[in-house]
């Protein structure tokens, strides 16, 4: 079986013969009345195609029937936003066998080629924006600005990576040999991997995971998550539409425990691309080291397991950028993301002042149907707000309640931006990763302190670290330990190209997304020295 693109649609000649220099994507205002009617009017075109069916894809071939999986609105949730057949064991085996069967005719397809894909599919992208935003507001919970993020961030990987995988296929540098070679290193891909995004950037990162598996000329089996299919079989119908060659990207709605085990664990898997909690991620790490019958190498991980993320603020800091700081930091799409503000460490010196500004701004934050465009939605599901319950119960017996505390899920999955005060270091709330608006606040005695109890979780994703003295910032850039450092900022909002993103310790492999590095992690590199003879021309020329 080879991999050929539809016959209705060939590949156009490459757009990218100059291609300008890359920027990330701005952001829409959503207080200018143009990309607020836009939004609007995609919202009410997305709320008329509510409740449909989507197919799995294998090999090109839609895949339908089995047990339905249904995707609900975390705002209604009693609203399906869509629906799928459940994937099996049965299907995801069909799918990596497609996946084998591309890989050797897309493997061999120009890099050129392939980056034409991804610029295709970013300009689908910016002419779908809203409409794929909206679609994360109704199936992510995301408002106006956090699904204008996410969908400025899918185009930005595309456009970033396809540069990256032209910039890999040109002549690498290598020192001249002294021994009368022509020396030249190329980077190859690995094989079938198996990509599992989050619900929480759920077109994003899915977009991401797989835009850099293919254009270095990997094939993928793509399970997203089980909370937010949805977007994800957008990505997919948009990767149709540009013609990408069948079987090169296999996508399987399904549960983890039916298929995702299976999947990491069969012989034919080359690499797993995975984002997500801790325990998953350790499960992942663990199963993808054991080498089955019939498998020829040891596989790699790319992952990105969350954080238990922290502000520092220092005595000489500007306090109300601080607190502004923290609070975007912390309740910015309830508080779903892996590099949030979970915890606020403050010095003795500004504490209680610090604190009563978070306060003061947390009170003043809107939650709602996310529609309507309040600054904080819900949590993505049941299961969720159950467990952001539990430490918000928690968070009473081991510090005090100053804000928030409640939560609704009546209609959907609504929590109160919540903090609580003078929580213990080593308490669990202060530990252990809570995936809500839950933040924990803690006293320091001083910087020293402050710098270690920062340190002190088994985390090291994000941190953000407020001063206005150089010597204290010098610091933080040297004993704060975690992959991404924002100095003066916010703690979340890494951008592609700008900020590389990925975490050390229990965050994950540091995989560096959007990163020089990342494309790296998709390919082997292969060195080919060619021997000359007395004449400098090559030996293997010799006799014809």
């Amino acid at each position: 079986m080879s991999a050929t693109a539809p016959e209705t649609a060939p590949p156009p000649a490459p757009m990218h013969r100059s291609l300008p220099t890359y920027h990330p994507l701005a952001f829409h205002d959503f207080t200018d009345p143009e990309p607020l009617g836009k939004m609007t009017a995609a919202l009410k075109s997305v709320r008329g195609q509510l409740g449909r069916t989507y197919p799995n894809l294998i090999g090109g071939q839609p895949v339908t029937g089995g047990e339905r999986l249904d995707s609900i609105n975390p705002a209604h949730k009693t609203e399906v936003v869509g629906s799928f057949g459940l994937a099996t064991q049965a299907d995801a085996e069909r799918a990596i066998r497609a996946a084998a069967a591309a890989f050797p005719s897309w493997s061999r397809v120009s890099a050129e080629e392939r980056a034409d894909y991804l610029f295709r599919a970013a300009q689908i992208m910016r002419d779908r924006h809203f409409e794929l935003c909206a679609w994360m507001t109704v199936e992510a919970g995301k408002n106006f600005a956090e699904a204008d993020a996410d969908t400025a961030e899918a185009i930005d990987f595309l456009e970033f990576y396809a540069r990256e995988a032209l910039r890999y296929c040109a002549p690498q540098p290598v020192v001249p040999s002294p021994l009368g070679e022509t020396n030249e290193l190329i980077y190859i891909p690995l094989g079938v991997g198996v990509v599992l995004p989050p619900w929480n950037f759920p077109l994003a990162i899915t977009v991401g995971m797989t835009a850099a598996a293919i254009v270095t000329g990997n094939t993928v089996v793509l399970k997203p998550s089980e909370d937010a299919p949805v977007i994800a079989a957008k990505f997919i119908e948009i990767l149709q539409e540009v013609g990408l060659p069948a079987g090169v990207v296999n996508f399987l709605a399904g549960r983890g425990s039916e298929i995702g085990d299976f999947m990491v664990d069969h012989p034919t898997t080359r690499f797993v691309s995975f984002t997500g909690s801790r325990a998953v991620g350790c499960r992942v790490y663990a199963r993808a080291a054991v080498v089955h019958p019939g498998q020829r190498w040891l596989k790699r991980v790319v992952a990105e397991m969350g954080g238990k993320d922290a502000i520092v603020v220092d005595a000489s800091a500007d306090l109300e950028r601080a607190a502004e700081g923290i609070v975007a930091s912390a309740f910015g799409f309830s508080g779903q993301k892996c590099s949030a503000c979970s915890r606020a460490i403050l010095v003795d010196a500004i504490y209680d002042e610090v604190l009563a500004k978070v306060i003061e701004r947390t009170g003043k934050m809107t939650v709602g149907d996310p529609a309507g465009n309040p600054q904080m939605g819900p949590v993505s599901s049941e299961r969720a707000f159950r467990r952001i319950r539990e430490y918000q119960q928690l968070g009473r017996s081991e510090g005090r309640l100053v804000a928030g505390g409640s939560g609704d899920d009546t209609e959907g999955f609504y929590i109160e931006p919540t903090v609580f005060a003078d929580i213990q270091p080593d308490a669990r709330l202060a530990q252990e990763e809570i995936f809500g608006p839950v933040l924990s606040v803690i006293r320091a005695r001083d910087l020293d302190h402050a710098f270690e109890i920062a340190n002190g979780t088994d985390y090291g994703l994000t941190g953000g670290f407020f001063s206005d003295d150089p010597a204290a910032l010098n610091r933080a850039k040297r004993e704060f330990h975690v992959g991404n450092l924002y100095l003066n900022r916010k703690c979340t909002g890494a951008l592609v190209g700008v900020h590389p993103f990925g975490g050390f310790n229990m965050s994950g492999t540091d995989s560096k997304a959007g990163g020089r590095d990342y494309l790296l992690l998709f390919m082997q590199a292969k060195s080919i020295a060619e021997k000359h003879d007395a004449d400098g021309c090559p030996v293997s020329g010799r006799g014809q």
